[in-house]
């Protein structure tokens, strides 16, 4: 005898079978792929190598996951609390198919198959050739929720549904640039053929600073390259610069983010010398909004003398070229800021903004004299859209205008309001919202010293700050507008 007690009862030949059978390799690839995509990790991983390239696939990161951050509180938060359907019975599904635990929450709709078509179809609209790579593979994702039987087909197709018109709602409200750069007023920059005359700063703090000066010497050899430290201050980039006076440079240029490509502004504003910015920082707002995407659209636009001019709005007489803020928005950049070393800006800003959002409070602030309580003040150099807590882009760049939007505090609700507002674009009827163009602000710290966000950077807290326009115009190289079109106002104020 074999020793095994006689009152074994043999299981049944097909569950031996299966049990000894080699699972089949597509069953092994399903269910790979469907635990990667579990809490977005894969759309994430995608993510993180379109940040790592740059430019369009950037960009295209940036707005997939914007997308995927929708799909998931729809599905998660909005449809699933109020199905509440049950999973199907684990029976159904073969043992080589099956992923171990099961989900605990409802089935409908599938929320892997909605984060995986709002990634794909967001990635897509900023880069069609990205979402045509990512198409298949988001239809594999959503099919192996249903392979592995956590899903019935129901759910997945509902999941992809939320996906698509998540991705959708978020170009509405973010509309991909493809009408061109910003207008600017009419204004002479000279043209410097293979950059003769222009003196271009890097950012040497940068990761890329060695190949950003190399890419600029490779498209303009004539132009003299120079590396600068933001620690050394913006006092360092005189001796940098050299004598404007004497002929030398013709013009500046700036290769950075927007924070650098503010300190170079000033020093360019100052000596009456027209700017050209290659877009090597993260976001390049300003550089966007010139049309100048890539370093050869800068040197296209230097080596043809094509320019315009801008305003540049100033805090306490710092210059800064995009936006200002008081409020939630400090305290998300210097959370993102401590992430992005281990996780690259895009990926950081993800992670820092839920947090930052729930620990917030509201400030006392007093607003060219009248005294409210408040979550956030932005102020933006020109008119920006979409209003409300998405807003992005503008549509000119020389209006001689600060756009000032405030988020009050009016209840608990209050930036619950203004968020379902701005998404819904409709954030002006949340009775929270209000905004006003001027010409100048006075901000005054009535609860205590607040820190202050302009163009990614954050100053130390102040008890009160005043933000205005320079007294001149900055002259700059641009992208035309389609039709070349510019408003004609002149490149000086009144």
């Amino acid at each position: 005898m074999n020793g095994r007690p006689i009152t074994d009862t043999p299981p049944p030949f097909e569950l031996v079978a299966e049990q000894k059978a080699t699972p089949h390799p597509v069953d092994v690839a399903l269910r790979l792929l469907t635990n990667s995509a579990n809490h977005g990790r894969l759309w994430l991983g995608f993510a993180a190598a379109g940040a790592l390239a740059g430019g369009a696939a950037r960009r295209a990161g940036v707005r997939g996951l914007g997308s995927l951050a929708v799909a998931s509180f729809v599905s998660n938060s909005l449809v699933k609390p109020l199905v509440g359907r049950r999973r199907p019975d684990l029976e159904r599904t073969r043992l080589a198919r099956r992923i171990g635990s099961r989900p605990w929450t409802s089935s409908f709709p599938s929320g892997h198959s909605a984060s995986a078509a709002a990634f794909a179809l967001g990635a897509g609209f900023e880069l069609p050739v990205a979402g045509l790579a990512l198409a298949p593979i988001a239809a594999a994702v959503a099919y192996s929720r249903a392979h592995v039987g956590v899903h019935f087909r129901s759910d997945v197709v509902a999941g992809v549904c939320v996906g698509l018109g998540s991705a959708a709602l978020v170009r509405a409200l973010w509309p991909v640039r493809d009408q061109g750069p910003a207008q600017t007023a009419t204004a002479e920059v000279p043209a410097l053929p293979e950059g003769r005359g222009l003196t271009v700063v890097v950012n040497r703090a940068s990761g890329s600073a060695t190949d950003a000066a190399d890419e600029i010497r490779a498209l303009l050899p004539q132009a003299r390259v120079v590396q600068w430290d933001p620690d050394d201050g913006p006092e360092a980039l005189d001796g940098l610069v050299g004598d404007a006076t004497a002929g030398e440079p013709l013009a500046l240029g700036v290769a950075g983010g927007d924070g650098t490509c503010a300190s170079v502004a000033g020093v360019a504003l100052r000596l009456g010398l027209p700017l050209a910015v290659f877009a090597a920082g993260t976001l390049n707002h300003f550089a966007k909004a010139l049309g100048l995407r890539e370093f050869a659209d800068t040197a296209d636009a230097v080596a043809g003398g094509v320019g315009g001019a801008v305003d540049v709005a100033r805090l306490d007489g710092i210059p800064f070229l995009n936006t200002a803020s008081i409020g939630i928005y400090p305290d998300f950049v210097v959370a993102r800021d401590r992430l992005a070393h281990r996780w690259g800006k895009p990926l950081a800003a993800a992670i820092a903004l839920p947090r930052v959002f729930r620990a917030a409070t509201a400030i006392d602030v007093t607003l060219n004299g009248r005294r409210d309580r408040v979550w956030t003040v932005f102020v933006g150099n020109g008119h920006y859209t979409p209003r409300g807590l998405v807003a992005s882009e503008r549509d000119h760049m020389a209006d001689g205008l600060i756009d000032v939007q405030v988020v009050y505090d009016r209840g608990w609700l209050s930036r619950t309001r203004a968020t379902i507002g701005s998404l819904l674009g409709q954030v002006e009827k949340s009775g929270v919202y209000g905004s006003v163009h001027t010409t100048a602000l006075e901000i005054r710290m009535a609860s205590g010293p607040e820190r202050i966000a302009h163009d990614g950077e954050v100053t130390e807290p102040v008890g009160g700050v005043r933000i205005d326009l320079s007294d001149r115009l900055l002259r700059v190289y641009r992208r035309l507008p389609e039709g070349g079109a510019r408003d004609g106002r002149p490149a000086s104020r009144p």
